[in-house]
């Protein structure tokens, strides 16, 4: 894969992070230039679950704003097929087979699902150039205890307020979040389930993603002139719980907004509303940068961290949640991994485009650090899409390959080339390979391998070279 042309070896001194003042000094006189950086990720949401991607019952007004003042991405891609290895490849700008955490490890090993001391992250090199840094919702890459080299200050963040681990953010009505490293108690009740922070709410009063939403607020208003980058990770459209547990009744929001009077089950209620009111967020963030004055110097950018699910016991089929694309979280077919995504940034990311880039999650990394006139580091798998943001299209660069695996029940591994063909193998690393041709079966439906011989070894190749060795995460086959 290739890597951005820009890119320069770290020292071990930005390994461990420049300090604040040398960072200054190296870019100053770039300052003027430099927007804000947010970056919105919903967890959980679907290609197809937003009005400007399809979506016909689902009301999401202020995406679909967005989009019509903005650029829509429509071959964009989650690092990962579920949240972890998603996150750590958006963070590290290395693409699955080599960013850090792989999988969802879970409470038997949080060691293997958090950052080391010597991961360069996304933040850490803008912090390095100036910027305030703040995390605002869920983390999912570092923990007190075994994990604490991942705790998002050890990671480049000045600021964090709201879940660490994922399975403590599989509860909309938590009894704590955390800020910074200390636990912020909350009035909501919890039954306990496991060891891990989850639960089910027993008398929600507080959601916890309404307040993520005000800390987000609060922390663009109060830095109204030096450059900072956000990364707002909300916990909506995610099930309350995961493994299909019986829920209470309106476990997933407060309310049913303008659903509450459809003929539905609760769950789908559920779901629909919790799109929708992440979509209130979308609306509240773009008013306040407008009545700041900022919108004219701040990307932002919305996604999702993979596909949609279907663990919560709602009807996938009543919203068609992956739009035209086969599959779910888990799964290695584009409806798991390919994602919404939105770009805004009034008077320089031109109104109304769509964009076909096939771009992914590790590109965030040399995309962020040109805009910021930040270092890169050596031996990414990013390349910036600046020139596809701003309507350049003969400066932009592209993959020749982009590449998933997944650690759940075996070991599979996926492969895009040139964007257009992608090869899967299921649950054993020595599986025969199916072979799609997205521009034209965009549902992954007829298995081409027979007919391609040719490219089915060049993708064979490359899947058995395109991953480094984890001691956490081995492969596993399937038996």
């Amino acid at each position: 894969m290739k890597r951005d042309c820009h890119s320069r070896p770290f020292s071990d001194a930005w390994r461990l992070g420049l300090t604040l003042t040398a960072a200054l000094a190296v870019f100053t006189i770039h300052a003027a230039d430099r927007p804000n950086l947010i970056w919105l990720m919903a967890d959980d949401l679907g290609y197809g679950e937003l009005g400007c991607y399809g979506q016909r019952i689902i009301q999401t007004p202020h995406l679909d704003r967005m989009a019509r003042e903005g650029l829509r991405f429509t071959q964009f891609y989650a690092g990962a097929t579920v949240c972890a290895p998603s996150r750590s490849v958006l963070m590290t700008g290395q693409h699955h087979g080599r960013t850090r955490v792989r999988g969802n490890a879970g409470p038997a090993n949080p060691r293997a699902q958090a950052l080391r001391s010597d991961d360069v992250t996304v933040a850490r090199a803008l912090q390095a150039a100036g910027y305030t840094t703040a995390l605002i919702g869920k983390w999912g890459l570092g923990d007190v205890g075994a994990a604490e080299s991942g705790l998002p200050r050890r990671q480049g963040f000045d600021y964090f307020f709201g879940y660490l681990n994922q399975h403590h953010a599989h509860n909309h009505f938590p009894d704590r979040l955390w800020r910074n490293e200390t636990q912020i108690l909350l009035p909501n009740v919890v039954t306990p389930v496991g060891n891990y922070g989850g639960g089910y709410a027993e008398d929600g009063i507080l959601y916890a993603d309404d307040l993520l939403a005000d800390e987000a607020l609060k922390f663009i208003a109060n830095h109204p002139s030096r450059p900072f980058f956000l990364y707002w990770s909300p916990v909506i459209p995610h099930a309350n719980n995961e493994r299909n547990r019986e829920l209470k009744d309106g476990a997933h929001v407060p309310d049913y907004g303008p659903y509450a009077r459809q003929d539905w089950p609760a769950q789908d209620k559920g779901h629909a509303a919790m799109i929708t009111r992440l979509d209130s967020y979308v609306g509240r963030l773009l008013e306040l940068l407008q009545r700041l004055d900022l919108a004219h110097n701040t990307l932002v950018i919305f996604t999702s961290d993979n596909g949609p699910h279907n663990e919560s016991s709602h009807h996938p089929e009543r919203f068609q949640p992956a739009g035209p694309l086969r599959g779910f979280k888990r799964s290695l077919t584009d409806g798991g991994i390919r994602v919404p995504c939105l770009a805004w940034w009034p008077g320089h990311v031109p109104a109304g485009r769509v964009s076909s880039h096939p771009a992914y999650f590790g590109d965030w990394f040399a995309t962020a650090c040109e805009l910021a006139g930040a270092r890169v580091p050596d031996g990414l798998d990013s390349l910036s899409f600046v020139p596809e943001l701003l309507a350049n299209g003969e400066g932009q660069a592209r993959h020749e390959y982009l590449y998933w695996e997944f650690h759940e029940r075996g070991f599979s591994q996926a492969a895009l080339y040139q964007g257009r063909w992608k090869a899967i193998r299921e649950r054993r690393a020595d599986a025969p390979l199916v072979l799609y041709d997205l521009a034209q079966d965009l549902g992954e439906q007829h298995d081409l391998a027979a007919r391609h011989p040719d490219l089915v070894a060049k993708l064979d190749a490359y899947l058995k070279t395109a991953r480094s060795e984890s001691p956490d995460w081995p492969v596993k086959n399937a038996p």
